[in-house]
């Protein structure tokens, strides 16, 4: 009696009595938050919840749940370091929750990049009081709960711009004493798992703000606030794959941390107070939607959005959220929702949203 070859053995199914199809129908649909429950209960569930094929059901079939990151820099003990939090926004108990086991060298860099490709967190480059620019990258699998490395920049880099955009990774500019191209931007394509660097003239070193609208990379570079109209800002178009000048009107409005929402370009001006503008593609102006209660809010903040909600978060995680399609103000500040904040004063660095 010949033995049974282990790759014709049958199969578990994944629910007893039922095909795997549907299995999977029904496993899709247990909330986000009890992932981690699933996998305890076989090696076939932990699998089929780690792989991509578990992510791209979901989002098929529109059951995906997004989640906010937030890179943070915990000053706690006067012992700077950076830390990953994350916020389920629709749990009933809202609160932020570390992220463990950040990677030790990412512990005490800065000028990191934070950027999210399909269910990976990535945190890119960076540099130390004594380790100058480094192109090493980290990313943490959102489904396994792990980290790893990954395919190092083309060039070593800190203070830089990272967006994603076509489903690739864009470095672009910052700084580094072996920068050997300060007008340089580098592109990962994950389907080769490699990064090719690129040049442009428009590209600067000094990056401060970005943001993807309409299939193009924004990016602000740094200016005096004093001078609002010599703002520089460039825009990346992947049909031409250059860099141009961006409009004046849209720059001119540019004035701190911007985000899209449905289409809508949205910014926080944190200039006085805290005020949310929108950008009026038909009229290309700038008008606003209103400003925050300065009781919840705790500058400098950054944005994330799921749907049609903005979140801005604040020192200590300070949070605020509120629905931009049904704004509505109160005695001349917007309503809106809060959720505690952390004990410490962390810094908000960038902000992220991951879906599963």
């Amino acid at each position: 009696m010949s033995e049974t070859n282990p790759e014709e053995a049958v199969q578990i199914p994944l629910l007893n009595g039922l095909p795997d199809d549907i299995a999977l129908f029904c496993l899709a649909r247990v909330p986000r938050r009890y992932h981690t429950l699933l996998k305890c209960v076989s090696k076939r569930w932990r699998d089929l919840v780690c792989s991509e094929d578990w992510v791209s059901y979901r989002r098929k079939h529109n059951l995906a749940e997004s989640w906010i990151y937030v890179l943070c820099r915990d000053k706690a003990d006067r012992l700077e370091r950076a830390c990953l939090y994350v916020l389920d926004p629709i749990s009933l108990k809202r609160c932020w929750k570390l992220v463990p086991s950040l990677p030790d060298q990412c512990l005490k860099r800065k000028g990191m990049a934070f950027e999210v490709l399909g269910s990976k967190v990535c945190l890119l480059g960076g540099c130390g009081w004594f380790e100058d620019a480094t192109d090493e990258v980290y990313c943490y699998d959102a489904s396994r709960n792990t980290w790893d490395s990954a395919a190092p920049l083309s060039t070593a880099r800190c203070y830089f711009a990272c967006e994603a955009l076509n489903e690739k990774l864009y470095a672009i500019g910052g700084v580094g004493s072996n920068l050997s191209d300060p007008h340089s931007w580098d592109m990962y394509d994950p389907s080769t798992n490699s990064w090719t660097s690129h040049s442009d003239p428009n590209i600067v070193p000094d990056v401060e703000e970005s943001f993807v609208l309409d299939g193009k990379i924004y990016i602000r570079c740094g200016v005096s606030s004093t001078m609002p109209s010599n703002v520089y800002a460039v825009v990346y178009r992947p049909s031409s794959g250059t860099w141009e000048h961006a409009d004046k009107d849209l720059v001119s409005g540019w004035s701190g941390p911007a985000i899209v929402v449905e289409g809508n370009l949205y910014v926080l001006d944190q200039t006085s107070g805290t005020r949310l503008m929108m950008w009026e593609k038909k009229s290309r102006e700038w008008i606003a939607v209103g400003r925050l209660s300065p009781l919840l809010t705790r500058p400098p903040c950054r944005l994330a959005s799921i749907g049609k909600s903005i979140f801005v978060i604040g020192k200590g995680l300070s949070t605020v959220a509120f629905d931009v399609s049904r704004a509505g103000n109160v005695g001349g500040l917007m309503v809106s929702s809060s959720i505690p904040r952390l004990a410490g004063d962390n810094d908000v660095i960038s902000c992220k949203v991951l879906s599963i």
